[in-house]
């Protein structure tokens, strides 16, 4: 089998790690870079000794395939592009910005036959992936993904940069509908919200509360899952993941703590190791983005629908859409004026300082 010849489109931060990657993936090739940046592209070009396009609809007679790593603002036209001329894409989150957009994406990516994968990334974090077992029935997970000031991806706010990550995690526990959404969020520095929180409910039960910042001096890539076959605790980063696996009798809720013992406070160190079994897992290191470009040429070779679809791409811009109305609505006062709602919500001024002005008067 020939290998799949592909383009990177978009020569910033991540196109450039695309591009080194591209020459692990068994199966596929990079062939040529394109960006708007004449020093981003020969860069990127020049290391790795393929061409280089200004315009990257240039590319499509040399090209099998392409992965989009363009600023999410031109999503919708690249993978259009591509997708209408015949090319499997791979495309970086989210998929596009507006719901309309990444929906007519998948439906144009299935009517060509064409894989349309979109890279929520940490759906190959091995932290998440050794999860199989604790996933099944989640009721609750908590979610906190935090940067400090990153600089770029300033076209979209946190919720569609970082916030995003989490909301197809929590999409990919269930198939059921979410039933209700609440959100809110400020604009600090940017013209964006720059951090978030949401509270998610679906039918079947399930609840996620997500908070997301790009201004915060510590990151963080964490989250929490609670279902009836234990806790799981995931550090993205790390990466790492620690598990508590309920007993039998914890599970089936027969468990009587005072029929166990008259003195609770002693009895942490039994709970512990004999009814709410605590293990850290052993991962195996992995490189998250390469195995999401193996997936891609998988898909491609074989047919089958990659683990993150258009239609799943979708579904998270659809849901993130959601949460930003939802921020957009919100009223930080009783009876707030349009000037006090939302993220670019303006504060009012301090009781000490009215105080002070009326003094004064």
């Amino acid at each position: 089998m020939s290998k799949l010849r592909i383009a990177v489109i978009g020569a910033g931060h991540l196109g450039r790690i695309h591009a080194k990657l591209l020459g692990q993936v068994d199966g596929g090739e990079l062939v040529a870079v394109s960006d708007p940046s004449e020093q981003a592209r020969e860069a990127v070009a020049n290391q790795h000794s393929v061409p280089a396009f200004a315009d990257y609809r240039q590319c499509f007679d040399h090209i099998d395939a392409a992965v989009v790593a363009s600023p999410t603002g031109t999503h919708a036209a690249v993978v259009g592009d591509l997708l209408r001329a015949g090319k499997h894409v791979f495309v970086e989150k989210p998929l596009t910005i507006e719901t309309e957009e990444a929906k007519r994406l998948a439906l144009l990516a299935s009517a060509r036959r064409k894989t349309l994968q979109v890279g929520h990334v940490e759906r190959f974090n091995p932290a998440f992936t050794a999860l199989d077992n604790l996933k099944v029935d989640v009721k609750y997970v908590e979610a906190v993904r935090a940067s400090s000031f990153p600089g770029r991806c300033l076209d979209v706010g946190v919720v569609m940069d970082l916030m995003i990550h989490d909301l197809d995690l929590v999409l990919s526990l269930t198939d059921s509908a979410v039933r209700s959404i609440s959100g809110s969020g400020l604009s600090v520095i940017s013209d964006h919200e720059d951090l978030a929180e949401t509270r998610l409910e679906f039918e079947c039960g399930l609840v996620a509360c997500l908070k997301a910042s790009r201004i915060s001096p510590e990151p963080s890539r964490r989250m929490q899952l609670y279902g009836n076959n234990g806790y799981a605790d995931i550090d993205f980063g790390g990466p790492a993941v620690s598990v508590v696996r309920p007993s039998a009798n914890v599970r089936d809720r027969t468990f009587e703590l005072f029929a166990e013992t008259d003195n609770p406070l002693e009895y942490a160190g039994r709970l512990f190791s004999e009814r709410l079994c605590c293990e850290t897992l052993e991962l195996e290191p992995r490189n998250a983005i390469l195995d999401e470009l193996h997936d891609f040429v998988i898909s491609v070779q074989t047919g089958i629908s990659p683990t993150v679809d258009g239609a799943a791409g979708a579904y998270a811009v659809e849901i993130a859409q959601r949460v930003l109305e939802t921020m957009d609505q919100r009223c930080w006062y009783f009876e707030s004026k349009l000037s006090e709602m939302g993220p670019h919500a303006m504060p009012r001024e301090r009781i000490e300082e009215v105080s002070r002005r009326r003094r004064a008067a």
